[in-house]
């Protein structure tokens, strides 16, 4: 059986870990390898990924082996809302990442979920991030180093998972703005099949991903006006995410609102189709009313009935019928209630 890097004592709850050298080449620290130890790695920097659903990780943080003990303690506590919080010229903060299923048999055609969390300690020359569910943005940006990436620091790795995870937000606003194209033409057409229940979930989760951009730009526009302290390039990568995220935010709002209009639209043909449905019951009503009567009228076990001593009576109360059903077919045109043939 493999050797798991969770199973050092030397470092409980590790997922993994990566050294990078001073061209910014990175690769896996081995089973059995020393783990280094944060801020004494001399050139390069080192990237520690940790499961924050082990308990003893709480410890690490206080002793400082994940960062600064009371910075790494509020970044890797079990609160999920989104945060930065600056100290001593290092940051440590909760920000969104889209979760995923990893032991779900139809996991890879689910879309995953936007309720992740990515907690991070970001130093010098160091980056420890930790999650509690699998998420998308630390795997996508492990593959990439493996295959060859170079990221110059600790700053350039954070802003290469922000980018992975708004790479995949991005990805999954446009499955969802193709299915609202699909349900558009439809409804346009007037052929409406399943597109309530399509409709729904499509506006629940571009709302969800708009909540957490929303939180997630505004996690960064904070760092951008209490980072004085901070060093230029952590600002200006800052910044440039800010920037990428409040144009995706603005994407998803549109896309949000175009499912509204379209719920909207449907509701609307829908009480159209079924008002065209109710006014032609109400015609047919309308006009097999007068023939009901006369046949109710004749229908009577009374005596003296009308027409009860003709050999014709019943022809003549059929043609009373039919002509009673063309003066109501009459009325009804001529007072415009049978509608507009659209």
């Amino acid at each position: 059986m493999a050797h798991l890097l969770s199973d050092e004592p030397a470092l409980p709850g590790l997922i993994w870990a990566m050294r990078f050298d001073a061209d910014g080449r990175g690769r896996m620290v081995e089973p059995g390898e020393e783990i280094p130890t944060l801020g004494r790695f001399g050139e390069g920097f080192v990237w520690l990924h940790v499961n924050l659903n082990d308990a003893r990780v709480a410890g690490l943080a206080a002793e400082g082996r994940l960062g600064p003990p009371e910075l790494a303690s509020a970044a890797f506590a079990s609160d999920p809302h989104q945060r930065v919080t600056v100290e001593d010229g290092q940051v440590g903060g909760v920000i969104a990442d889209l979760a995923r299923d990893a032991d779900a048999p139809d996991a890879s055609a689910r879309l995953p979920d936007a309720a992740g969390r990515l907690h991070f300690v970001l130093g010098p020359n160091y980056l420890v991030s930790g999650r509690r569910h699998p998420i998308i943005g630390p795997d996508a940006v492990r593959e990439a180093v493996a295959e060859g990436r170079a990221l110059a620091g600790p700053v350039a790795l954070l802003e290469t998972l922000i980018g992975r995870v708004a790479a995949a937000i991005g990805a999954r606003g446009t499955i969802l703005s193709e299915r609202l194209d699909g349900i558009e033409d439809h409804i346009l057409d007037e052929r409406i099949r399943d597109e309530t229940r399509q409709l729904g979930p499509i506006r629940r989760d571009a709302v969800r991903l708009h909540r957490q951009l929303n939180g997630l730009r505004a996690v960064f526009h904070r760092l951008e006006e209490d980072g004085e302290a901070l060093p230029e390039a952590t600002l200006e990568a800052a910044s440039r995410i800010a920037q990428r995220l409040d144009a995706l935010d603005r994407d998803m709002v549109v896309l949000a609102d175009r499912s509204r209009l379209l719920q909207e639209e449907l509701s609307a043909l829908l009480a159209r189709q079924s008002n065209r449905q109710l006014q032609t019951l109400s015609v047919l009503t309308a006009l097999f009313l007068p023939p009901t009567l006369v046949t109710g009228l004749f229908g009577m076990n009374t005596k003296g009935l009308p027409l009860a001593e003709y050999d014709e009576g019943s022809t003549i109360a059929i043609l009373i019928a039919v002509l009673s059903a063309a003066a109501a077919f009459l009325l009804i045109r001529r007072l415009g209630l049978g509608g507009q043939k659209s």
